[in-house]
């Protein structure tokens, strides 16, 4: 088999590679990335000189680039983890992620309806479903993003389920709880706190830290995008979730008990805009078509995270010390004002 992984040099595209690399291989991966801030190569070091792997440097959003690829390899399915990601970025531009995220799917979906691809697995967001108070979202739960991360997001998943529907396009899209794991890019909450405590450095809590998330461990996601891509039914929607939720606060302290580091490190900054309060997703449907479930829970999964970070300060060190992250960093944390504990 033939895999196409789009944004494979990011945080979840690398892992599903190496995922992939490492169980089957006899398959074939295609990496296609255009490299932005949060695009690394060194996600994929050890594979480099692989020949079953290939580096592509381009744009989705880039149709003829597309094409041609897509012309060249004659894939057999293919993995969209491209999209810019970071909602705090998505604030400060959204522009950046309406072109990746819904431009660069129309002309990834076009190519796979050309070039007659047996399947196509669109990786979104339970962040699209909105923020909900009590009780859970389900596969019918209407789209309600609230920043431009998740309306990104949801742009991209309504032209998935039109395809399916008019052109009966093979895709599977998923929307997944928040991921945890090895080389997610610092700017993000767990590794930013994690690599900061190692520097013992403070870590910025938004707010009262009283949001709520839902945690999936890579191995976990990656296990269940497996499963989609070798035995799941093109044209349905699956949540993918694992009911280990917790406050972002009581994240926060699992993560000062596992580092041996105190209270005293946590600063409250001002509340990000618009801030969504509460994210669940019921994985019934999958859990029940599939017969899949999280390995790991929560603390496992940041113990495991943390254990990555202390033993590869080479990857993470040069990320934050770059200009790019320095400037984000000073003006997302630094320059906010600080709040008392509520």
């Amino acid at each position: 088999m033939k895999i196409l992984v789009t944004g494979g040099a990011g945080f979840m595209g690398s892992n599903m590679i190496h995922h992939l690399m490492s169980r089957y291989p006899e398959y074939r991966i295609v990496n296609v990335d255009k490299l932005t801030y949060a695009g690394n190569l060194d996600n994929l070091k050890d594979l480099e000189n692989d020949p079953r792997y290939t580096f592509v440097k381009a744009d989705i959003s880039d149709a003829p680039a597309m094409d041609r690829i897509f012309a060249e390899h004659h894939f057999d399915a293919i993995i969209n983890y491209a999209a810019e990601t970071h909602v705090d970025r998505s604030i400060l531009n959204p522009s950046a992620f309406l072109y990746t995220e819904v431009i660069g799917t129309y002309h990834l979906l076009e190519a796979v309806r050309k070039h007659h691809i047996a399947k196509m697995i669109q990786i979104s967001t339970d962040e699209v479903y909105g923020s909900i108070m009590n009780g859970e979202f389900t596969e019918e739960s209407p789209l309600n993003p609230l920043n431009p991360y998740s309306a990104a997001k949801a742009g991209a998943d309504h032209l998935c389920a039109a395809y399916a529907h008019t052109y009966r396009l093979p895709v599977i899209m998923t929307h997944s709880c928040n991921y945890i794991g090895e080389y997610q890019h610092p700017e993000k909450f767990i590794p930013l706190f994690i690599t900061n405590l190692i520097e013992d450095k403070t870590v910025p809590v938004y707010g009262d830290g009283m949001q709520m998330r839902e945690w999936i461990y890579t191995e976990d996601h990656c296990a269940a995008i497996d499963i989609l891509l070798h035995r799941g039914k093109v044209g349905e929607s699956y949540n993918l979730g694992t009911n280990h939720r917790e406050h972002n606060i009581n994240v926060v302290k699992m993560m000062l008990a596992i580092l041996g580091k105190g209270e005293g490190l946590i600063s409250y900054v001002k509340d990000r805009a618009g801030h969504d309060v509460r994210y669940a997703v019921s994985c019934e449907k999958f859990m029940k078509e599939y017969g899949w479930k999280p390995k790991y829970d929560l603390r496992e999964s940041l113990q495991r995270t943390v254990d990555w970070y202390r033993g590869n300060e080479w990857w993470w060190k040069k990320i934050k010390n770059s200009d790019d992250f320095q400037k984000y960093y000073n003006k997302q944390y630094i320059q906010r004002e600080e709040q008392p504990v509520a």
